[in-house]
């Protein structure tokens, strides 16, 4: 990949408490790339996307964002928490979900509804946000049923549209495939894959397994031990690699499926994880 830099992280240390949550942490993540985050719970892969959005600060090292520093950026990044389930019941219909990525920072806030000529071409430019964004994903065809009668599959589409309605440069996705079947979730990452080509978006997202996503990706950056290691998928998930950050015997097995397996002592997270063995 030949794009510029959208997160550069040098000799980065993040602390919460007395302890840091990792440190010494380099990586660059470039336009048009798709990384994925990974590491057992805790490791700090959530950390590292708040440290991104300027929510939590460094203690060592540097992180520049699209150039700037964190937090400076914000509106140019589509941001996708740790998944929100939808109640069968909740009757917000899915193009209203997409359209609070557009204009939602706003709700509550007691600032006047523009009128006129100006009122009109932001209500405009939100309608056509709003069908991009769903086009883009692909889900015309539900986004006007209630967000609660559609599959998750189909909420996660909404979701991401959401994240896309402000035409991001940088989209940091926290754990979309969480709780899909792995039918939607190879589905979902052929989609992030597409988005990051044709809209030279850069995406970081976390996850817990990596083989319904491993042929969609560019880069991994694998959390473990207080550290990372940042990467090619098989520059980073083999047992050299792995062991060295560990700092202990860890071998990485290749199924004949070429689906990976992780195994080792002190046991890390097992790269096939059986949270989506469904």
């Amino acid at each position: 990949m030949s794009g510029m830099p959208a997160v550069v992280l040098e000799n980065a240390e993040l602390r919460l408490g007395r302890g840091p949550v990792w440190s010494d942490v380099s990586l660059t993540l470039r336009e048009g790339e798709f990384a994925a985050v990974l590491g057992a719970n805790g490791a700090g892969k959530t950390t590292l996307l708040r440290a991104i959005l300027g929510l939590l600060p460094l203690a060592a090292g540097s992180v520049t964002v699209l150039g700037r520093p964190p937090g400076a950026a914000n509106g140019s990044i589509g941001y996708l928490p740790q998944r929100r389930s939808f109640d069968e019941s909740s009757r917000i219909r899915g193009i209203d979900v997409v359209r609070l990525g557009f204009d939602g920072d706003r709700w509550g806030v007691p600032l006047p509804v523009p009128v006129g000529r100006t009122g009109r071409l932001r209500r405009a430019q939100a309608r056509e946000r709003v069908a991009e964004a769903i086009e883009l994903v692909g889900a015309g065809a539900y986004a006007h049923r209630p967000i609660g009668s559609v599959s998750g599959g189909e909420q996660q589409r909404l979701l991401i549209a959401q994240a896309l309605v402000r035409r991001p440069r940088l989209l940091l996705l926290d754990e979309p495939l969480d709780s899909l079947d792995l039918t939607n979730q190879g589905s979902v990452a052929a989609l992030v894959q597409r988005i990051c080509r044709t809209q030279n978006v850069a995406v970081m997202l976390v996850a817990h397994d990596v083989n319904p996503i491993l042929g969609y990706l560019d880069r991994v950056i694998y959390f473990a031990a207080g550290g990372a290691v940042d990467g090619t998928p098989r520059e980073v998930i083999n047992s050299e690699t792995l062991s060295q950050l560990y700092a202990a015997p860890i071998e990485v097995l290749e199924t004949s499926d070429g689906r990976l397996v992780v195994v080792g002592q002190p046991e890390p997270p097992a790269i096939h994880s059986e949270r989506h063995a469904h």
